[in-house]
């Protein structure tokens, strides 16, 4: 659905009314829930419906930001995006638990209104996101000067609407730029040697041996670090190289699975694989996006960008199913001596596929030309 949801977005420059489509369907699944009932059909159905909506919006909503943000601060509004979505995600819960506490256990008003919060969203977007024609009219034609007036424009009955442009590449066409290609593969690397969070989370556990009503409580920590850090690691990047803090991000990860190995210390086991994991979601999961984005033509940047998502949770499955394998297999110590030693050279293997400057596809380093006449 991500493939489909980010080709559909680049046929026309629907961005906006794809995603948008995306956020509705996840909305109305709150009211398939509150429908279903206790049938274990429609429960499914409802949650399928979230799940396809999910998939319709992420790539068109992320080539959204790139299209409109500064190409020199993709980073930042990156960060800001998983910033507030992860806000969201961290109070989405505790709204949901104060409800059920309010109301005695009627997850009926939790559904409902988790309906009226997705439906506000979706209103938000419509009401207030510019689509691409919108941003590219504002930003007016190149060469004009502040003292430049605009042409006239002429009669409307004069006018003929003007179709935008359709794009009809193909689903893995966005692989023919050479840059996006090396990001791909990259990233298609460092997503195989990805154990998965939960992995981590159940290792913790298991070495520190408290009880398992905890559990659900880890996976907060490791967010609140990425709330904090991902726009500082997008305005890194925007700074020095999205690769830097692309990189160092796995490395951080490299450094989780070194601390599992290595320490038996509970509190620093614990507050360390944490960190190390809310750092490793920061510095990668927006600044991904924001270092595929210049190397992608505006006509195949959803497209490009779904691809590039589903070929890196693609190789994570893989890679979650390899090490759980090699955990029944050999037992947690070798299975995670092999995620290690396979993380290692992945990052090894990507420090030199990643292109080393940010640069649109097709063109010249940007602002070059602008820092020029400005010295001059």
């Amino acid at each position: 659905m991500r493939l489909l949801g980010g080709h559909a977005a680049d046929r026309g420059g629907r961005h906006k009314l794809v995603a948008g489509a995306g956020y509705a369907l996840s909305a109305l699944s709150r009211l398939g829930l509150l429908l279903a009932g206790g049938g274990t059909l429609g429960i499914g159905a409802a949650l399928a419906a979230d799940r396809i909506g999910k998939g319709v919006r992420t790539a068109p909503r992320d080539a959204l930001i790139s299209l409109q943000a500064p190409p020199d601060a993709l980073g930042r509004a990156f960060g800001v995006h998983r910033a507030m979505d992860t806000t969201g995600a961290l109070l989405g819960p505790l709204a949901a638990f104060a409800l059920l506490w309010a109301t005695a256990d009627a997850y009926d008003a939790v559904f409902v209104v988790s309906f009226c919060v997705g439906v506000v969203g979706v209103l938000l977007l419509v009401a207030f996101v510019p689509g691409r024609a919108a941003v590219a009219a504002g930003h007016g034609a190149p060469g004009g000067g502040p003292h430049t007036p605009a042409p006239a424009p002429a009669p409307s009955h004069h006018q003929a609407p003007v179709a935008p442009p359709r794009p009809r590449a193909r689903l893995l066409a966005p692989l023919r730029e050479p840059a996006f290609r090396r990001v791909f593969v990259a990233a298609a690397l460092l997503g195989a040697a990805t154990i998965g969070d939960s992995f981590l989370y159940l290792l913790l556990q298991r070495r520190l041996d408290f009880a398992v009503s905890w559990f659900p409580l880890l996976p907060l920590g490791a967010a609140a670090v990425y709330l904090l850090l991902a726009v500082p690691a997008g305005r890194l990047g925007d700074r020095i190289g999205r690769r830097v803090p692309f990189l160092c991000g796995h490395a951080a990860l490299l450094a989780g699975y070194v601390l599992l190995l290595t320490t038996d210390a509970g509190p620093v086991l614990l507050v360390g694989v944490l960190l190390l994991l809310g750092v490793f979601y920061a510095a990668t999961d927006g600044v991904l996006m924001a270092l595929a984005g210049p190397v992608l033509p505006a006509a195949r940047r959803a497209s490009g960008m779904a691809l590039l998502q589903t070929g890196q949770a693609l190789c994570r499955l893989l890679a979650a199913a390899g090490f759980g394998a090699a955990w029944t297999l050999w037992g947690t110590r070798p299975a995670l001596f092999l995620a290690m030693f396979a993380l290692a050279a992945a990052l090894a293997a990507a420090a030199v596929l990643l292109p080393r400057r940010d640069r649109p596809a097709g063109s010249n380093p940007p602002d070059r030309p602008e820092r020029q006449s400005s010295r001059a």
